[in-house]
């Protein structure tokens, strides 16, 4: 049987060596310049530009062709996008996936809504992966990769800026007024309906740390795996793992660079965790 994983970029996730795979990339959008979130893309250089341009600026979703193209000719897929109470993402996908399965069939589609972004949906990848390769039937597949989505991984997240978020509905520019003034980061959740959630604020990178940890144990963190996707604060993330690392020794914790659609939306400074519970 062949099988495949298909997410859309907000996963930060550009190549899987155990599966096939493939990226439906989001895009963002500004008056003078369109960047693809893709393998091309120089995250870096976006930032400096979107640092530096005074205009308004937007992200735009795969369409329902793009996923159905990335879908290629498996038998068996699985897809997985940002949560869709922040985008269309998972809508298209949907549609794409409907469109597939009446086009052939034998093949199956099943598709994942995070209810998340970044590191989380990265940690649900993973779990997939080990799935398939045990070499269980689609549908059991199916059951235990939505129960390890739903009740088993989660995501913190803190900002030294919510300008993005606010500019494009995502929190309130009440909200993100919190962020970014006198040394002040938010912290947030995505929430179990996949809305952001602010928690609390932290002053100075020593707090922020401790603010993260604390909630980590807080929702159920008991020693799984961490993922730590940063925005150019690649300083925060190394003290967030020496901090989870003082605690529960064994944790397998990576540190990555966050892609195109997640530094847009935690910008310069931003750091997400996504975690196993």
């Amino acid at each position: 049987m062949n099988y495949k994983i298909v997410a859309d970029s907000s996963a930060d996730m550009l190549t899987l060596s155990e599966i096939d795979f493939d990226l439906a990339p989001l895009k963002i959008i500004t008056d003078n310049k369109e960047y693809t979130d893709n393998a091309e893309l120089n995250v870096s250089e976006m930032l400096t530009d979107l640092k530096l341009y005074k205009g308004k600026s937007r992200t735009s979703c795969p369409s329902s062709g793009e996923f159905e193209e990335a879908f290629g000719d498996a038998d068996r897929v699985f897809c997985i996008t940002i949560t869709s109470n922040l985008s269309g993402s998972c809508n298209a996908a949907r549609v794409a996936a409907k469109t597939y399965v009446e086009k052939y069939p034998d093949r199956m589609v099943h598709v994942i809504d995070s209810l998340s972004t970044g590191p989380e949906m990265y940690i649900v990848i993973e779990k997939l992966v080990e799935l398939i390769k045990s070499g269980e039937d689609f549908d059991t597949i199916v059951e235990k990769i939505t129960d390890y989505n739903v009740n088993h991984t989660r995501l913190l997240f803190a900002l030294e800026s919510m300008h993005n978020l606010a500019n494009n509905g995502r929190v309130s520019h009440l909200v993100a007024k919190m962020a970014g003034l006198l040394g002040i980061r938010a912290i947030g959740r995505a929430s179990d309906v996949g809305t952001l959630e602010m928690i609390c604020k932290s002053r100075g990178l020593k707090n922020m740390v401790a603010d993260i940890f604390s909630n980590m144990k807080g929702d159920g963190y008991k020693g799984g795996k961490v993922r730590i996707h940063h925005a150019q604060n690649l300083a925060a993330a190394e003290l967030l793992r020496e901090k989870i690392a003082e605690v529960f020794h064994k944790a397998e914790i990576i540190i990555a660079e966050a892609r195109g659609l997640c530094s847009f939306y935690a910008e310069a400074g931003g750091l997400l965790v996504g975690f196993e519970i």
